[in-house]
């Protein structure tokens, strides 16, 4: 980082955190950048922060401090930090330089990279946005013993969701991984050590850099997300949910329509139920919201015009399928399934 920051001005670099972030996190940032001054702006944690009147803030606290081109913001925290603070960045003057270090499982794995930002909008996930990388995405995995279990857990349905459209080998792996004995700090250690960590970086890496715009491939990240979002922006009502959560959710019910639609073995859904039951438990919906989640869908950044909503689905582990659109119906058969768990 020292490397990084060496060609900033004096009082232009910025640092962007949250209220768990700073009260974790920060001290150990600080070790790893000496005595190189910078301006700190500290927001309220939470998804229901990561929304207009919080980018304004940024913007207000760089105006602050007469930040210019050649500013730089640190964005020290979880997705949505990294999501908040590249939407701000990437508009502030047109675009300054910001630098992504994120503090969390699931930012580490998904949100710090592939250089998506934005905020959520009248209740709708990440509608406001823009793809704008970041100069460097720096992560240490030593942040992540700061870090209660349903953070990793959250974290870790990305890591499941990328062995999904990876390939076989990697879903094994991650399987394997799990074992609801294993204490906190030794799983931490097991991700990193056994390079689960850095593979499932990689596996979302790779497909960025051959579609940054997602005019197609991209889209396979997307798998789990349709339902996923639908879920999570109907939570935003009431108290949100962790995001790897609506995802794991999301994937349940879009593997059932990948059974259904595209043949996908049973066996997957039954291995992706199990660990859902065994440590996610059940979404907090019931059958009576089917109808709004499935209107919530076609408010989904991937649908087309007058089409039903589009879905990401696997015709096998590390064989996934873009652009499946898939009848009210169906949708309503797979909720109903994951309801009835």
């Amino acid at each position: 980082i020292s490397t990084l920051l060496s060609d900033v001005p004096e009082g232009q670099l910025f640092v962007l955190t949250d209220t768990n972030s700073a009260e974790h996190c920060l001290p150990l940032f600080v070790d790893f950048i000496g005595d190189i001054p910078y301006h700190l702006l500290t927001l309220e944690a939470g998804e229901k922060n990561k929304n207009l009147e919080s980018v304004q803030l940024v913007w207000n606290f760089l105006l602050k401090h007469r930040a210019t081109r050649e500013a730089v913001l640190i964005n020290l925290g979880g997705g949505m930090i990294t999501d908040l603070g590249g939407f701000a960045a990437a508009t502030y003057m047109r675009g300054i330089r910001f630098v992504n270090i994120p503090t969390t499982l699931l930012a580490m794995v998904d949100a710090s990279s592939g250089g998506k930002t934005g905020i959520d909008y009248q209740g709708v996930k990440n509608v406001i946005g823009t793809f704008t990388p970041p100069v460097s995405t720096l992560i240490n995995p030593v942040f992540l013993r700061t870090l209660p279990t349903d953070e990793l857990l959250s974290g870790f349905a990305e890591m499941l969701k990328h062995a999904l459209i990876a390939s076989q080998e990697e879903w094994v792996k991650l399987l394997q991984l799990l074992d609801e004995e294993l204490p906190h700090n030794q799983f931490v250690e097991t991700l990193n050590d056994t390079g689960a960590l850095q593979a499932s970086i990689a596996i979302k890496e790779k497909v960025v850099s051959q579609d940054p715009h997602e005019a197609g491939l991209r889209k396979i990240l997307n798998f789990g997300h349709t339902v996923g979002h639908a879920i999570e922006s109907a939570a935003l009502e009431r108290n949100a949910l962790p995001h790897g959560y609506c995802v794991l959710w999301g994937m349940v019910a879009e593997v059932y329509l990948s059974v259904v639609k595209l043949g996908c073995p049973r066996e997957v859904l039954q291995q992706l139920t199990q660990v859902m039951l065994q440590y996610y438990g059940r979404p907090q919906c019931d059958c009576n919201q089917r109808e709004q989640l499935i209107q919530r869908m076609y408010q989904d950044k991937k649908n087309s015009a007058n089409r039903t909503p589009n879905f990401t689905l696997l015709r096998a582990v590390g064989e996934p399928k873009i652009n499946q659109y898939v009848s009210e119906q169906d949708i309503d058969e797979a909720l109903e399934y994951l309801f009835s768990l």
